[in-house]
């Protein structure tokens, strides 16, 4: 009884753009930790009867059940993309932890992939870390433009960082994924994560400039509202590729909670330094080392039993 008064306090306490991004951010997570077991349902399926996505193949656009998990994903991705216009990437991000425990469950029942003792204490681990953040996530920043956020994103810092990691994103790409791709799982997952952190900064850019306009400021007048776009299409399909190529190849329980560690983590640094979020106090600390502990212990430890999928070939 305590508890329920305590958690409605807290939930009085948040702005109600908060509220309707935590919301839409929870539901999010429903459907894109479902979405992963069925397409992964899906890459096996079509890899039985032509080239496997971790092989470099595409058969799986053919296949009606990779479909279906892709729908479901989308439907997560709206309600994300729609969070996001309500409150600030530091609070809707690491509400991802909930698919991790979704994913890792159905995983564990329909799959068949094993889920050890050390997968079950990351998931912990990711929940501790994002309750954490929810718990002291900072008061949206008033923006009244999309020009506003293009001014942000156009500042010296953010350039840097973005520079960094499409130089990171590239060197990846050319140079490890043709050759370690299918044995080192950080690879698919690199790459998902560095260019989902720059994604995850337009598609707030762009839910603020819809938000605006469905408010009767109309946004879309600005050419910076299409790059964003452009931006937005161009980070999804090549997060869409490699992610399809780590599930194709790696156990869903252990893809799933390390991309969201690399993701949520990346996504923070790119929050803190374009929306200027002054977090560096000690709960973002701990909830660093929450992250960081376990993503050198559980992905090590998992790895030693489930580095690849049963399914794909030695």
């Amino acid at each position: 009884m305590g508890g329920t008064r305590l958690g409605m306090r807290w939930v009085e306490g948040m702005s109600a753009d908060n509220v309707k991004g935590l919301l839409l951010a929870l539901s999010s997570s429903l459907f894109i930790g479902a979405s992963f077991i069925v397409k992964k349902k899906g890459l096996k399926k079509a890899g039985a009867s032509g080239i496997r996505a971790g092989a470099g193949g595409y058969s799986y656009l053919l296949e009606p059940l990779w479909w279906a998990g892709m729908t479901a994903m989308i439907v997560g991705e709206i309600a994300n993309f729609a969070a996001y216009a309500f409150a600030p990437a530091i609070l809707v991000t690491p509400l991802g932890a909930l698919s991790i425990i979704i994913s890792a469950v159905l995983a564990h029942i329909i799959l068949r992939e094993k889920l050890h003792i050390f997968g079950i204490l990351g998931c912990i681990l990711c929940v501790v870390g994002s309750t954490s953040i929810v718990l002291h996530a900072p008061p949206e920043r008033d923006i009244e433009s999309v020009a506003e956020v293009w001014n942000l994103a156009t500042e010296p810092a953010f350039l840097l960082y973005a520079g960094v990691v499409l130089a990171a994103a590239f060197v990846l790409i050319f140079y490890f994924v043709p050759q370690y791709g299918q044995t080192h799982i950080m690879v698919y997952i690199g790459v998902c994560s560095l260019v989902g952190s720059l994604s995850v900064m337009s598609v707030k850019a762009l839910g603020i400039a819809l938000k605006l306009t469905f408010s009767g400021m109309n946004q879309l007048v600005y050419p910076q509202t299409w790059v964003f776009l452009l931006l937005v299409v161009a980070c999804i399909v090549t997060q869409m590729n490699y992610l399809n190529k780590a599930l194709d190849t790696f156990n869903t329980a252990v893809v799933s909670p390390i991309y969201y560690t690399m993701f949520t983590s990346l996504t923070i640094l790119a929050s803190v330094i374009m929306f200027k979020v002054t977090v560096f106090e000690l709960n973002l600390f701990v909830d660093i080392i929450v992250y960081q502990e376990f993503l050198i212990s559980h992905p090590f430890q998992v790895l030693a039993t489930a580095h690849k999928d049963p399914f794909s070939p030695a």
